[in-house]
């Protein structure tokens, strides 16, 4: 399906908190694979969502500049992303309305923020950091594309970096509890040849559900709790790369009104590859 416009800066803006941008809209379809054991979208499902309507934005001024050879080469690498489920939703076949526009431009980075909705019900939203890295860092955006994006961004966005609150225990592997070995797998992998982020997001599904079964269920009965994230937030501080052994740490804490709040991270040995929030209502 296609991509369209819809009012930007100056026109009268919905009242749902979540439709924050309302610049690009695009529609993609709920499939099989995006649905959790309940029948309704994962937030892993959600997270497809988005990139696919990030993946179709259309950034003419940089596409003809990379097209010419006038920038260097490059990796599109994400550093961070939000995601939360604002309602049990989507069934094969649900049309879903993505809006998409930019949140921050920074000199080497820049956010996307996004909201989703079926027949009108808003039903997703999150946002995702990306910078642009060639052989030696991070590239320092070129102007075509800060035009391009600038166009996608709301007149009274900050210009600013997102800030980084996570104290450095996140990093510490005695932080963590519990751990879960992984292993990587071939269908894990993008074209830049790491384990994908999204791919990235069902690893901590897993560490999840085996720190649920250990906790709830020590006499090994291993009955499957049906405890699905409602929302991620997750950054990325290096390459998860195939092939690979690695494991994810949790700890998990009760935060009352049946909800759980886990802190998880990936590690090969000792080094912390990246590290994310989730919420769970149990």
């Amino acid at each position: 399906m296609g991509q369209r416009r819809s009012p930007g800066c100056g026109c009268p803006k919905n009242t749902d908190s979540t439709d924050f941008m309302e610049l690009i809209e695009n529609d993609v379809r709920v499939r099989q694979a995006d649905l959790d054991r309940s029948g309704s979208a994962s937030v892993v499902g959600m997270a497809r969502w988005l990139e696919d309507a990030r993946l179709r934005l259309s950034l003419r001024r940089f596409e003809r500049l990379v097209g010419r050879g006038g920038f260097s080469r490059f990796q599109i690498l994400f550093v961070g992303q939000r995601v939360e489920r604002l309602a049990h939703a989507g069934r094969t076949g649900d049309v879903v309305r993505v809006r998409t526009g930019i949140h921050r431009i920074g000199r080497s980075s820049f956010t996307y923020e996004q909201s989703a909705a079926i027949d009108g019900a808003s039903v997703t939203a999150g946002e995702a950091t990306v910078v642009l890295r060639g052989a030696r860092g991070p590239l320092e955006l070129p102007e075509e594309l800060i035009a391009d994006l600038s166009e996608l961004q709301s007149s009274d966005t900050p210009r600013s970096p997102a800030t980084d609150r996570a104290g450095p225990e996140r990093r510490r592997r005695e932080h963590y509890e519990r751990f879960a070995p992984l292993r990587a797998r071939i269908s894990d992998v993008d074209g830049n040849h790491h384990v994908n982020y999204l791919a990235q997001l069902t690893w901590y599904d897993e560490a999840i559900a085996a720190s649920a079964l250990d906790t709830v269920d020590p006499a090994g009965h291993r009955t499957i709790l049906d405890l699905a994230p409602d929302a991620y937030a997750v950054h990325y501080l290096g390459e998860v790369t195939y092939p690979g052994d690695y494991e994810v740490g949790s700890r998990v804490r009760d935060d009352g009104a049946d909800t759980l709040s886990y802190e998880l991270a990936i590690f090969r040995g000792t080094d912390c590859l990246g590290f994310a929030d989730a919420t769970v209502s149990s």
